[in-house]
Parts: C-alpha cells; sequence; structure tokens
C-alpha cells in the first residue's frame, strides 16, 4: 500500500493497494528479517500467522526495530549522461541499496557509499563550483543526485526551512544531512584528534572521508583506529526479540557485539552490490551458488553484501550474512572479527574484483584467483605480454595517458577505432571512433585521462564475436559452451543476442577458441571462473577482446543451457578440488542438440532523452530466455519473452545509413515479400525505388516535417530500421530524434542490421505467405 503525507498538518490519503508482492516486499523483508514472501506463501497455503514459526517466534508477532534502516535507488545516469536526471511517476532506477545504522546518519551514509558511484559520502564534487543560486534552483525539481545538492547547501549556511519549502524534503532528514556537515567541519578543523574520530565513526563517516579531510592515506586513518581500540561492534538484526541467535547482522560503533564466532574454517564471500547495468542480478547467482557449496564442504559460509533485492541478503542463504557496504574499510572490519580463512572476490562482479588489491594489501588472503592473475587479465601492458608469449593474436592497439598520444595512435592504427577507459564495467564509456575530431571530442568530454586512468585505444575490426565462460584448476580447463552473438562486432556483448550453440562457426574456429581459453586461463593464472570474448573475422581468424577474471552475467544462462552449474564447480575449485576430482574430464562435452537464445531487454521508454542506439556501452536492463529444437522457434520465444512486439503486417520505415544500403537491400525486400508496407528518408527511398521495391517518402525532421513523428505517435509504424555512419556522436541528428520518438511511443526499433536478419527469419516462420495461384 502507498500512502501520501500531508506534511503540514500529517494528514494521510491512500494512493494505492497493489494486491502483490512488490520491489518494496523485498526490502521491507530484510528490514526487518521478516520473510513477507514466505509468510504469503504460507498463508496461500491455508495455514494462520500464530501457526508459521519466524526466528523462533511466529508470524503473528509484530516486528520491532532497534535500528534504522535506509534504502537508496541506484540510478543509471553515470552510463547516460545525455539523458536528463529529471525524476518524476516513471520509476527510473535500475537497483538499490540498504543501509542499517544505529542512526539516522549512520545508515544513510552507509548507504550513499553502497551506490558504489565513486562517492564516500554526500559531498559531491560536481557542485563544489557552483553558486548558492544555481544550487538553488537545481534542487527545484527532483532530480537523481539532489541529496548531494542539498547537503552541498547545508554546509553553505542555507537555513533548513528554505530547502524544505523548495524540495518538501522532512526537516527531520534535512537535519540530518546538517549532522553530518557539522561533523565533517568539525573533522577538518581537528586533524589527528582521535576523539573527534570516534565521534565521527559513531556518526558513520567512513575512513576514506576522514583521510580526505585529514590529508593522510585511509590506510593510516585504518591504523590509528586499530590502535586506539576505535573499531565496530556487529550488532543482530533482531525485529521479533524472541532470544534466538539469527546470525544476520550490521556493524556500528554503539552498542554491544552480538556476533558470535564458531570454531570452524570459514570461508567469506564478497557480493555484488547493486543492481546497475552490465552488472545485474546474474552475479548473485554465482554468489549463492557459492556459499552452496562452501557449505556442503563443511565450511562456515559468510557473505557480505547490501542489495536487499537479492537472494544471498536472505539471513538463510548463508551461515551467516552481513549487510554492509562493500568498501575495503568495512570489509575488513567483518575479516578482522570473523579471520576466514579465505575470501572469495572472483564470484561478485567487477565489484568483488575492484576489491581484491585493497583487501591483499590489507593482509587478506585472496582465494581462487588472486590478485596477480587479475592484474595480468585487466592491466593492458601485462595482458599484451602474455598474449605475445602464448602467441594468440588481438586487435592493434595502445594505452594512451594523454590526449596527443591518442591521436597519434589512432592515425598509426587507422579509423575507425574502438576506445574505452581501462578497467570498465558494462563498456561504459566505450564508444565505435570513425575520424580525428570525434576522438578529440571523446577524449575531451567522454572520460578523465591521465596516468592513472589510461584509454584504451583499439582497431576496429569487422567480424562476428563469441564468448566462452570457462573454468580453470591450473592444470586444466572446462569449458561447457560457447556461444555466439547474433549481432557482430561493435555492439556490447550483454545487448546482443546470444546463442548456444554456435550456428555459423566452423569446427576449426571452435578448436582455435578452445586452444586460447586453455592457454589463457593457464597464462593468466586463473583458479575457477573466467570469460572470454573473441572476434571471428570475415576470413576464420580468430582475436581475443578481452579476458573477465571472474564469473560473469552469462553464467546463469550457459549453466542453465548446458547442464553444468558453472559456479558450484568454480568454487569446488577454489577450495582445492580439482576438475578431475569432479569426474570432468573433457574440455569441451558434446554440444546439446537443441537451441538456446538469450535475448536482452532494454528500458528506453522508462528514461526519457536515451538514445537507443546499440554500441560498445552497454544499455540492456535484463534478459530473457528461449529454447527449442530449432533456432528460429527459440528465437521467437526468446524475442517474446523480452517483450518484443512481433508484428507480422503493417509499415516498415527504413532510414539507412550509406555503407549499409546495400546489405539492408535484401532484408528490405524480405520484408515487403512477406507484405509490409515500406516507408522511408528520401535517400533510402529512392534506393530502394531504384531496385524494385515501392517506397513512400517521409519528409526528414531537419526540413521541418511533421511526417514521421506523426506516423509514429499514431501507431502507423510496425518497425524502425535505422542505421548510422560509424562513429556519429552527434545528439541533435535526424536518427536520434526517430530512435527517441520510437522509444516513447513504444515502436520496435532496430539500429543493427542482423538483429533484423534474425527478426526475418522468426516473421518468415510464422506468417502464412500469399501468392497467385499459378506462382512459380
Amino acid at each position: 500500500m502507498q500512502f501520501a503525507l500531508n506534511p503540514e498538518n500529517s494528514e494521510y490519503f491512500l494512493i494505492e493497494v497493489n494486491p502483490r508482492v512488490s520491489r518494496s516486499s523485498a526490502l521491507a523483508s530484510k528490514a526487518s528479517g521478516y520473510p513477507i514472501a514466505r509468510v504469503t506463501a504460507k498463508i496461500a497455503m491455508g495455514m494462520l500467522l500464530e501457526e508459521i514459526p519466524v526466528a523462533g517466534g511466529t508470524a503473528a508477532i509484530e516486528p520491532s526495530l532497534d535500528y534504522i534502516v535506509a534504502k537508496f535507488p541506484r540510478f543509471p545516469f553515470d552510463k547516460f549522461t545525455a539523458a536528463p536526471n529529471t525524476l518524476g511517476t516513471q520509476m527510473k532506477a535500475t537497483g538499490e541499496v540498504m543501509g542499517i545504522g544505529s542512526n539516522l546518519e549512520e545508515c544513510l551514509l552507509k548507504s550513499v557509499r553502497s551506490l558504489e558511484t565513486g562517492v564516500n559520502s554526500f559531498h559531491l564534487a560536481k557542485f563544489d563550483d557552483w553558486s548558492t543560486e544555481d544550487l538553488l534552483s537545481y534542487i527545484s525539481e527532483f532530480r537523481s543526485d539532489n541529496v548531494f545538492a542539498v547537503f552541498e547547501l547545508l554546509k553553505r549556511g542555507v537555513p533548513v526551512a528554505e530547502i524544505h519549502e523548495r524540495t518538501m524534503i522532512t526537516a527531520l532528514f534535512l537535519e540530518s544531512f546538517l549532522k553530518i556537515a557539522k561533523m565533517e567541519e568539525k573533522l577538518a578543523a581537528a586533524p589527528g584528534t582521535l576523539e573527534v574520530l570516534h565521534e565521527a565513526k559513531k556518526l558513520g563517516v567512513s575512513d576514506r572521508r576522514i583521510s580526505e579531510l585529514w590529508g593522510i592515506p585511509e590506510t593510516e586513518i585504518y591504523a590509528a583506529r586499530k590502535k586506539a581500540g576505535i573499531t565496530p561492534v556487529f550488532r543482530m538484526v533482531d525485529t521479533l526479540h524472541t532470544g534466538k541467535y539469527i546470525a544476520y547482522l550490521y556493524s556500528s560503533y554503539t552498542g554491544e557485539n552480538d556476533s558470535r564466532l564458531t570454531g570452524k574454517r570459514k570461508i567469506l564471500v564478497l557480493g555484488a552490490g547493486p543492481i546497475r547495468i552490465g552488472q545485474g542480478v546474474e552475479f548473485d547467482y554465482s554468489t549463492v551458488h557459492a556459499v552452496q557449496t562452501i557449505g556442503r564442504n563443511g565450511f562456515e559460509s559468510i557473505i557480505i553484501n547490501n542489495n536487499p533485492e537479492t537472494v544471498s541478503t536472505d539471513y538463510t542463504t548463508a551461515d551467516k550474512l552481513y549487510f554492509e557496504p562493500l568498501t575495503p574499510e568495512d570489509v575488513m572490519a567483518i575479516v578482522d572479527f570473523e579471520q576466514p580463512e579465505g575470501v572469495i572476490a572472483s564470484l561478485g562482479g567487477q565489484t568483488a574484483i575492484n576489491l581484491a588489491e585493497p583487501l591483499k594489501a590489507r593482509g587478506v588472503t585472496i582465494i581462487g584467483t588472486d590478485c596477480d592473475a587479475i592484474e595480468r587479465a585487466e592491466n593492458r601492458d601485462s595482458f599484451e605480454k602474455i598474449l605475445k608469449s602464448l602467441d594468440i593474436p588481438q586487435p592493434r592497439g595502445q594505452a594512451v595517458t594523454k590526449i596527443e598520444d591518442g591521436l597519434k595512435a589512432a592515425a598509426e592504427i587507422g579509423y575507425p577505432v574502438l576506445v574505452r577507459p581501462s578497467f570498465v564495467l558494462g563498456g561504459r564509456a566505450m564508444q565505435l571512433v570513425a575520424n580525428e575530431e570525434q576522438l578529440k571530442t571523446y577524449l575531451k568530454t567522454a572520460v578523465e585521462i591521465d596516468a592513472d586512468k589510461p584509454v584504451l585505444v583499439d582497431k576496429y575490426i569487422k567480424g562476428r564475436e563469441v564468448e566462452v565462460d570457462a573454468i580453470f584448476d591450473g592444470t586444466d580447463a572446462f569449458v561447457p559452451g560457447i556461444m555466439e552473438l547474433v549481432e557482430r562486432t561493435g555492439v556490447h556483448s550483454g545487448d546482443s543476442i546470444s546463442v548456444y550453440p554456435t550456428f555459423t562457426v566452423s569446427d576449426a574456429v571452435k578448436q582455435t577458441i578452445l586452444d586460447y581459453t586453455k592457454k589463457l586461463g593457464k597464462g593468466i593464472g586463473i583458479v575457477g571462473l573466467y570469460n572470454i570474448q573473441f572476434i571471428v573475422d570475415e576470413s576464420d581468424r580468430v582475436y581475443i577482446i578481452e579476458v573477465n577474471p571472474r564469473s560473469s552475467r552469462t553464467v546463469p544462462f550457459l549453466s542453465k543451457a548446458t547442464g553444468f552449474s558453472l559456479a558450484d564447480i568454480a568454487t569446488e575449485v577454489i577450495l582445492g578440488r580439482s576438475l578431475k576430482d569432479q569426474g570432468i574430464t573433457d574440455l569441451y562435452p558434446a554440444e546439446k542438440k537443441r537451441y538456446y537464445v538469450k535475448v536482452p531487454v532494454f528500458s528506453f521508454n522508462k528514461i526519457k532523452g536515451l538514445d537507443a542506439y546499440l554500441s560498445p556501452e552497454m544499455k540492456s536492463t535484463g534478459e530473457a530466455i528461449g529454447y527449442d529444437d530449432k533456432l528460429n522457434r527459440a528465437l521467437y520465444k526468446a524475442l517474446q519473452a523480452s517483450g518484443m512486439k512481433l508484428t507480422n503486417y503493417g509499415t516498415v520505415f527504413a532510414t539507412i545509413a550509406k555503407a549499409d544500403r546495400e546489405e539492408a537491400l535484401p532484408l528490405i525486400r524480405r520484408f515487403y515479400n512477406l507484405g509490409f508496407n515500406i516507408v522511408a528518408t528520401d535517400g533510402t527511398a529512392y534506393f530502394l525505388k531504384d531496385h524494385g521495391i515501392r517506397t513512400h517518402i517521409l519528409k526528414k525532421i531537419s526540413e521541418g516535417s511533421d511526417d514521421i513523428p506523426e506516423a509514429i505517435r499514431k501507431g502507423r509504424i510496425a518497425y524502425v530500421i535505422n542505421t548510422r555512419d560509424v562513429g556519429s556522436m552527434s545528439a541533435m541528428t535526424d536518427g536520434s530524434m526517430i530512435r527517441r520518438l520510437s522509444t516513447e511511443f513504444n515502436v520496435s526499433i532496430f539500429t543493427s542490421l542482423d538483429t533484423v536478419r534474425v527478426l526475418l527469419d522468426v516473421l518468415e516462420e510464422t506468417t502464412l505467405a500469399i501468392s497467385t495461384i499459378d506462382a512459380k
């Protein structure tokens, strides 16, 4: 149920009732330790609340909290920088985090540093140089980063009442932000003072923020705290107060320690944090399977995670759950207390991998793929040396730390080039660039570039993309399946349709892929899961794009398609049990006889102003699977499941870049032969007419015509096919406006001809053909 509160007189209004569990049901369950879905299922079976056991009591006991919980949404605007970050009645968050604290300030600060957006407090450098007037104007609209602007205003002395009037944020919360701001001011004025340090820790201020305010390394803050005995206790999430011990814990610098140590050998697994584009709930799949395998091997399993939407943060999943931010400070507090035998960092996505090095530097034992192997895979120079020593080709490229070096490298390599920051997730800020002018724009505006943040410049190779998830145990490799991506290189693998088993890859190419996979597992030093992406060019030459030394998004898909539970097998390997000991002796088992298809799901219509063009920057927010004995049927099921409108009649609107028209011609002809009407912008229309396809011209938007917007708005278009020149980045082209209109009015749009080809295969199989009776 959702209510509205009149802040002037505490009058409540009912907004709506949803007769089902919701997103907030998971949040409420994790916040209270009360398993709403489980209780609901038992009620549906006819049980009464007092008959359902929960945490040593019954479901009839009302939860009572002695702590405070905050949920923060995780927005995708760090990836979609061109989209306005205004908020309204349409949900735009891709995920969320939760912080638990003894006071409001502590849980707010835990939440904000759990977001993994590069912040560790409510200070956002973006607003440092803004005028107070601009900030006041900015917060007058609902925006994704308003709380940071509000914090800056409070630091500047703007009264709580004035901010409340502009934002309608309850004064209680504003006063908490003000309390944090005053504490930061006090810290800045008293560097090195242990008394102030202890006061700040009780309020939830992170070591990293204190190190920034004091101008000394974070590790020195940690050492000073430990020496002075300023360390957290771990309090139990106990809301039914039945006296039963529940191993669901959060840290605090106040109160008594509730966490009980056991004499068992312990393994700690780092979770994946908030769901965002590039790192979704797929990673939680690996985490959950890992703790189950750890338990079966006689160890005590411990999870650290902060995402209320996940299975891993159900306190019954692992032996012990710590609901905490995934930062070196917060993880170290748990490691210092629990003293686990090892920490697994390779099953929680890039979040966990990024923690490996700082944890190792603090003396933590990382088991499975270690920091040296991670460095060899993710550091450009190290990786290139390994590829050279193994005689494995990769697209020609260079890591650069200056704009001039980037321009020089691209000129030597030859355009088009693929550019991206080093150490990225989900193709963050990755682009295809066609010329020097575009590269200059990219290097000046899209990324930070310096000695610590190199940018990779690679030759773009046109070809098929192929992907594997594999396991290496130090001696042997296991590749359960090879996946072929429908869209060619230049589209992020997470936004591509993925098919297992492959449908155009030769046995010789498969053998090369398997050879390279085994060599790379050994050369990098992988112990557990790793993911490799390959390019197969038009001459069947195989190149390496990248190796991810961790679990990947495709692990659940491949596990379900092949029947091999990769996360379980990999965890056994990490715990010291070889592939042979697990009965796995083949590098590549026999392929399945049916096809399994993974199709991305997009949320373009949720975020206004977002360009739907598929590129190296990942944009999908989910995926669906379909399988069948025939590839086209599997594709049909997966496309339907992804929510795509599959219409076998109507009008196709085509606006095709010159370079793509010859390739697009037979595809448009197939639509025409199926009975679709064809409309196009003038250049595309004249080309199609010259090749015998009846085409109606729609005048361009840039010519002042409303033909195209009108056709899209009124539902006259079934499919839009729009391609652009390589590297075209302008936000104000006709193409970008067409894509935005299409997503806004929920018209199926295709920016890759490979996806169109697949759609046609499906439509031709599901559409009754019509012809004259005497046709041959």
